[in-house]
């Protein structure tokens, strides 16, 4: 049911936090694409937890395995499954929160919904369920590439209120991997690890925001009314954990401007792509992309389990008092880097084949 997204490219993803693996299962994908096997590794190794001292201490290798769906390197045009164990388990860590719902977690709705709950970690609700949507995505990203020499590259833009001014057309993956906070401007990455060391030190956290380019996407992609590419978009990034907000091109700033201001004159091209003189309607217009670079920004909420004694409730309505322990990001923007470009290039895959199943 909810745990499923795409219609052609379509994938499955299953497992929790602190069970005994996590996993996704890849429908669609076209037959005979030579995959880059160390490029999902590379991608999964730039999610995972433990990989520098802003991050989560938990130590995993996320190792993927690949069950099905390949020949050597090459796809089958059957299902692709692949699953990373969970080796660094403390279920011991979560013992006292079992019946206690932690503030802006998800302990409490899932026991309402389901009158149960996993017993440790955020189950499905954590980010480690991600792991499997970025081994899908880093597919996603090949054949993207491989179709149409389209580049899907994010970064951090801002962290608590520490925001960099970032020339989108300039980033290289070598920039945004230059340093642990994924920040392309490494004067403004000194200050954000800073804060978030800060922050960490007061058992608190903070969150922030990540921007995300398309670079030569395909022409034609979207279709109205109800399955926009912007609205898609929007529902993919919006599914991944601790995100509080979308925005595309001009975003709320575009606002602030009048219509002579906003709208972005089209130019004369020569290579058959629309080309317009500004770029406020990021890349996307009538809910179809143009060819433009396609620009989003994605808004991410404060880790929700600190380490700070908070007021709460167990599952019988009284109230207690919280001091988490476990092991958790004081911020989870710089991990987030790779899955925003994963779910990115997941519903640019799914649409994709959908445009060329429909004009061939």
């Amino acid at each position: 049911m909810g745990s499923c997204f795409g219609i052609l490219f379509r994938i499955c993803t299953f497992g929790e936090s602190h069970g005994g693996a996590v996993g996704v299962i890849l429908e669609g994908c076209p037959p005979c694409l030579e995959v880059d096997i160390e490029n999902i590794q590379f991608e999964l190794a730039r999610r995972r937890p433990g990989q520098s001292q802003i991050t989560t201490p938990r130590k995993e290798t996320d190792q993927i395995e690949i069950l099905s769906g390949l020949d050597g390197n090459k796809t089958l045009g059957t299902p692709i499954a692949m699953v990373v164990r969970n080796k660094d388990q403390r279920p011991g860590d979560y013992a006292e929160m079992r019946k206690v719902f932690r503030p802006s977690h998800a302990d409490g709705t899932y026991q309402v919904k389901y009158g149960i709950q996993a017993s440790s970690g955020g189950g499905r609700a954590s980010a480690r369920e991600t792991i499997g949507r970025v081994a899908a995505g880093a597919i996603a990203k090949q054949l993207l590439f491989k179709e149409s020499n389209t580049e899907v590259l994010a970064w951090v833009k801002r962290i608590h209120d520490i925001e960099a001014d970032i020339n989108q057309s300039s980033v290289k993956i070598e920039d945004v991997e230059s340093n642990i906070v994924r920040c392309p401007d490494s004067n403004i990455a000194a200050l954000m690890i800073n804060r978030i060391q800060e922050i960490s030190r007061e058992g608190d956290s903070c969150g922030g925001v990540i921007e995300c380019v398309v670079r030569n996407p395909p022409v034609g992609l979207g279709m109205p009314v109800f399955d926009k590419l912007e609205a898609d978009l929007a529902k993919g990034l919006m599914s991944l954990p601790a995100t509080k907000g979308f925005e595309i091109g001009s975003g709320f700033q575009g606002t602030l401007q009048k219509g002579s201001e906003h709208n972005d004159e089209f130019i004369p091209s020569q290579d058959g792509r629309l080309k317009t003189r500004t770029n406020n309607s990021g890349g996307i217009q009538g809910g179809i992309s143009n060819g433009e670079t396609i620009v989003i920004r994605v808004g991410f909420k404060p880790t929700a389990t600190i380490r700070k004694n908070q007021k709460t409730i167990d599952s019988e309505g009284n109230q207690v008092d919280l001091e988490s322990k476990g092991r958790h990001d004081p911020c989870v923007v710089p991990r987030a880097v790779p899955m925003v470009e994963a779910m990115v290039s997941l519903v640019l895959a799914d649409h994709f084949l959908r445009q060329r199943g429909q004009c061939g």
